[in-house]
């Protein structure tokens, strides 16, 4: 197939939407199809290999996320030139709105991805009245495309009765040989002021708004009131690092990592805390628990679907953040033990191979070019 791809972020882009993408593009290009990426320019050169950065613009108040310039006229004439078998549009932003436009014009197949609560992170940045009109906006851009991608059951669940429409389930995977308990570095832990017997909590992620922060300074007050000794390692970076370094003054504030080095920050950690509740899916969680760490999670979207209370991690109700904090205690009892071996186990289970055949199954469907649809559930109208 010839795909286009539109997309507000890629690689070097460090979130879930961005290292999804890079991942899905690269196995498609490995299975012989042209995928020609869209996306706006961003801080760091980008490797695209096939496709064009296009102008855009700092988000004001989260400088680090980049939205693309509308060029619905542009899109309009390279597609006549040379049209796609399919378009994806992988976010809903000017970019991707004029995508959709063009492709409407021109009669192209076009599938969506919906990656990102943003009803909830209107929320956060205290906009909450920004939602009604935000899923309004959503529902009709999506519902103009063909499939809808989305990550777990539970948000089809959601989202179907607020009246999105050809809903497809497709999971998440994590390369397991990257991410592995072997990466462990004692050395490493030495640098954070921890031997072998000090606990070391781990966070990863944007630092912003969105990520539920207050609660993971709260939590580390209780982990720290059980054990004073407990270690914070907290990596990525973020509109909030600064008032969260204020807050955690005794944490280690590792940045952004990439690659074996991210893994082993992870691997060198004892257990996960994620107090997020704005996730559509949560990456980071396979990538803690394919690196051994026994997780604490709210019961929604990845932790969920991956997480047996008291046998590989913690769950707390997503509207329970005492109950959160509550577990902090056990998540320090827990991360050394078995629990380890048996998250590894878990994250095992999800390899991106079966998620990519899944993926290409419903481009091939959509686009109709021959191939059976694998492993995708369609939640609205016929598989």
């Amino acid at each position: 197939m010839d795909i286009s791809l539109v997309t507000e972020t890629y690689p070097p882009d460090v979130n879930g939407v961005s290292t999804t993408l890079g991942r899905l593009v690269a196995a498609l290009r490995s299975r012989g199809h042209r995928v020609a990426v869209t996306c706006p320019r961003g801080r760091q050169r980008r490797e695209l290999a096939d496709g064009i950065e296009v102008a855009g613009l700092a988000m004001p108040f989260y400088r680090e996320v980049r939205v693309g310039l509308p060029r619905k006229r542009a899109f309009l004439e390279q597609w006549r030139e040379d049209p796609p078998d399919l378009v994806h549009i992988a976010t809903e932003g000017p970019l991707g709105a004029s995508a959709l436009a063009a492709a409407e014009a021109l009669s192209l197949p076009v599938t969506s991805s919906l990656h990102t609560n943003f009803h909830s992170y209107a929320r956060s940045y205290r906009v909450g009245w920004l939602t009604v009109p935000v899923m309004r906006y959503l529902r009709r851009f999506h519902n103009r495309t063909a499939t809808t991608f989305i990550p777990t059951r539970q948000q089809a669940d959601e989202l179907a009765p607020m009246g999105f429409e050809r809903l497809a389930v497709l999971g998440r995977g994590v390369d397991v040989d990257l991410f592995h308990p072997q990466r462990r570095d004692r050395a490493l832990r030495r640098a954070w002021g921890a031997d072998d017997g000090t606990p070391v909590l781990l966070h990863v992620g944007r630092l912003a708004a969105e990520k539920n922060l207050d609660l993971l300074v709260a939590a580390m007050a209780r982990a720290r009131a059980v054990d004073p000794a407990t270690v914070l390692v907290v990596v990525g970076d973020g509109p909030g690092r600064t008032r969260l370094e204020r807050a955690l003054p005794d944490a280690v504030f590792a940045g952004i990592r990439r690659g074996e080095d991210l893994a082993r920050h992870y691997a060198s950690a004892d257990g996960f805390v994620f107090p997020s509740r704005t996730e559509t899916f949560g990456n980071v969680l396979l990538e803690a628990m394919a690196s051994g760490l026994v997780c604490l999670s709210f019961d929604y979207a990845a932790g969920r679907l991956l997480i047996e209370p008291g046998v590989n991690g913690l769950l707390a109700p997503l509207d329970d953040e005492s109950r959160f904090l509550d577990q902090v205690p056990e998540l320090l009892g827990i991360a050394g033990g078995g629990g380890r071996g048996r998250a590894r186990q878990t994250a095992m289970r999800h390899d991106w191979g079966r998620v990519i055949d899944a993926f290409e199954g419903r481009l091939r469907s959509v686009a109709g070019e021959p191939g059976p649809t694998v492993g995708v559930l369609q939640r609205q109208g016929s598989a």
